[in-house]
């Protein structure tokens, strides 16, 4: 999804390269990571593809690894083996104590469903600060400062703090829930296909989202109960189902490399798309879902910015707060771009009392971390936003961290 070619290093450097930040870890901590991405990525299984695209650096860096992959790099795996290098030059520069708080932010991210993006994060952030001109201080690892860089030039000083945000969060229909929905529903979907063939649109409206376990599981079964009775559609107050024949827009004559897009194109970046083929018959089903509401992307990303601003920054300098935010899909990061909707939310924050320690705010994605061109990634990396209220913005040595800001 984010690999696009690019020349290579010597391969025997690059794979001692990964091996080396593995080593941060541990061989046996890697080991088991692995082993359970591996039961967590189950094949033919949207949950499991899932668990592919949100581990994908890992995934990654296990790969760079092994010596017998082939030496050509990516340009994303040329982004990532860069940072993973700066990662062991910064182990091999701390001392014990805030050594071993780097490689507790490591072992964090190879827990549960934590990944390692919040790390690279920082070590993306703290290279394009140095490239900026500025000497940067691990004050978080250093001195377990609240905020993660202390930048510093021409004796002007600046706060700058990493903060990833999942874009669950701002979801009424969460991602994993959908995954999960599509997984529950797909062994009675298939059977049905194959007494059914044919090409077959099932529209989802879900008025309050999904909140719950619960509310999924008793939807799956109002779309089995659907597809069990032969009917068309079916109403509860939970959802409304709709079942079509799939020839809407020029749907029909779709390849099916085409058929994603098309869609998307269709039902708009806040729908839910899942697409179940038979190949034998050549039939396909898609289920498209829609909450009753928009997504709040931007709403979630400025009330972390309001929690980081309060909670990380000490106000004794002008702050900066460098927003990850995770799990968002293509088209969702484009038209918060596109539609100036991110960047209006937060103009409007920066007019707030929250907003008074933050000199300016950035955020970032996968598409700008794995290195993609624009239009798929923002401008010069991330979107960057100054707050022209702090008495600090104006600061001729601050200004290669926040001139650029718009």
């Amino acid at each position: 999804m984010f690999l696009d070619p690019s020349p290579s290093g010597a391969a025997e450097d690059d794979t001692a390269s990964a091996r080396g930040f593995l080593a941060l870890a541990g061989e046996a901590v890697w080991r088991h990571r692995m082993a359970d991405l591996a039961r967590r990525a189950r094949p033919r299984s949207w949950q499991g593809r899932a668990a592919q695209q949100r581990h994908a650096l890992e995934l990654l860096l296990a790969r760079l690894a092994d010596p017998s992959q082939t030496p050509r790099l990516t340009r994303a795996e040329a982004q990532v083996l860069t940072l993973a290098r700066e990662a062991v030059r910064l182990s091999d520069t701390l001392p014990e104590r805030p050594r071993a708080r780097l490689r507790e932010r490591l072992l964090d991210g190879l827990t549960g469903q934590a990944t390692l993006i919040p790390l690279f994060h920082l070590l993306r952030e703290a290279s394009r600060q140095r490239a900026r001109g500025f000497a940067v201080h691990f004050a978080g690892l250093a001195e377990d400062a609240p905020y993660d860089l202390r930048l510093e030039r021409d004796g002007a000083v600046a706060e700058l703090a990493c903060h990833t945000v999942s874009a669950e969060e701002g979801r009424h229909l969460p991602r994993g829930d959908w995954f999960a929905l599509v997984d529950g529903i797909n062994p009675d979907l298939q059977t049905w296909l194959a007494a059914h063939p044919g090409r077959y649109l099932l529209k989802m409206t879900l008025p309050e989202g999904i909140q719950s376990a619960a509310e999924r599981d008793s939807l799956q079964r109002q779309v089995s109960s659907l597809l069990a009775s032969e009917r068309r559609q079916d109403a509860s107050e939970a959802a409304i189902l709709k079942l079509d024949p799939l020839t809407l827009g020029g749907i029909q004559a779709a390849s099916a490399t085409a058929l994603p897009s098309r869609l998307r194109e269709m039902f708009g970046p806040d729908a839910h798309l899942a697409v179940t083929g038979d190949p034998a018959g050549g039939s396909v089903f898609v289920m498209a879902a829609h909450a009753g509401r928009e997504n709040a992307l931007a709403a979630t990303v400025v009330r972390h910015l309001a929690t980081a601003a309060a909670g990380r920054l000490t106000g004794q300098h002008p702050g900066i707060v460098s927003i990850f935010l995770e799990e968002v899909e293509r088209a969702e990061w484009r038209t918060l771009r596109d539609t100036l909707e991110l960047e209006g939310a937060v103009r409007r924050f920066f007019t707030t009392p929250a907003a008074a320690r933050l000199a300016a705010a950035a955020c970032s994605s996968r598409f700008e971390l794995f290195g993609l061109a624009p239009p798929e990634a923002a401008e010069q990396g991330e979107l960057r936003y100054r707050n022209q209220g702090h008495p600090e913005a104006g600061s001729p040595a601050l200004q290669p961290a926040i001139a650029s800001f718009t």
